[in-house]
């Protein structure tokens, strides 16, 4: 296969060359190859590569700011792949897409399925759920793997805000009444390398995705916990003798411009099926700071 692999200088693009490579020719391409926002330069670049698989972790994940940047949220997050999927259906080629658990309004009191209705609360979240709808309409072999809270030791993400912050500050004031699964970029780059194997070995790639095993899959850390919850595990793994304390408030005590929904966790029950588990928050985060 020639693989090409979109936002390699994001967190989870950057993971992805590594965990992609032994399944063909990887072609790695960032914003400044390919910017989402150019919807010519995707045609270009897709028709230039030709590849058999678009990988597409490139989006627009300003959660607050696309609440004032709306059009150009949705230019990335939805138009962009509509795109790529037509250019997949001239190539017969597959796409494997990165949505989010922001899809979901958070009202339900248990963890969500794949088949659970979507309403999304913010600009964000809906301008990803136009994405998976354009993919789903195109009748190219697809997955579409939401993932959730995605952090990692490059560019900017709450881990990274937080280690900063606990250096800086003896008190921390972190969200407690919003829960979710934080997940770690690189399980995301290999557990999505090692379902393409599984599909590939099972009934070929492409085929496989146009089939039953094609569609939407919940990928993310197993177990789940609060913004607060994860904060006291990443400053408990803080090599230093002062540690900040962390006290737990509620998401009135903290208004951002874009509303988050209160649980976002999501079952990875059809993962499981195939014979993929995905490694706990907790087990993924230490070897991240490990």
């Amino acid at each position: 296969m020639k693989i090409l692999v979109t936002g390699t200088s994001g967190q989870v693009g950057h993971e992805l060359q590594r965990s992609l490579q032994g399944l063909g020719e990887v072609v790695a391409v960032d914003r400044a190859q390919m910017d989402l926002s150019n919807l010519q330069q995707v045609r270009e670049v897709i028709r230039a590569v030709k590849p058999t698989l678009i990988v597409n972790p490139a989006a627009y994940t300003a959660v607050d700011q696309a609440e004032s940047e709306p059009a150009l949220a949705m230019l990335i997050n939805g138009e962009a792949p509509a795109v790529m999927a037509e250019e997949a259906r001239r190539l017969g080629a597959a796409i494997v897409h990165y949505s989010t658990d922001y899809v979901f309004d958070g009202s339900k009191t248990g963890p969500y399925v794949e088949t659970d209705p979507t309403c999304p609360v913010n600009l964000y979240g809906a301008s990803k759920l136009v994405g998976e709808q354009a993919l789903a309409a195109s009748g190219v072999p697809h997955l579409i793997l939401r993932t959730s809270w995605v952090y990692g030791t490059r560019g900017k993400n709450f881990l990274l805000t937080v280690l900063r912050l606990a250096a800086e500050r003896d008190a921390l004031r972190i969200v407690g009444d919003q829960f979710g699964s934080p997940t770690w970029s690189r399980t995301i780059a290999d557990t999505t390398a090692q379902l393409l194997a599984r599909l590939d070995a099972r009934d070929g790639l492409l085929a496989a995705m146009a089939g039953g095993q094609g569609g939407i899959y919940h990928l993310t850390a197993a177990g789940s916990t609060s913004w607060h919850g994860f904060t006291e595990q990443i400053v408990a793994h803080r090599s230093v003798l002062r540690k900040p304390t962390v006290t737990a408030i509620r998401t009135e005590e903290y208004p951002l411009p874009a509303k988050r929904p209160h649980n976002s966790v999501m079952a990875g029950d059809k993962l499981a099926a195939l014979g993929i588990h995905v490694p706990s928050w907790q087990t993924a985060l230490g070897l991240c700071l490990g």
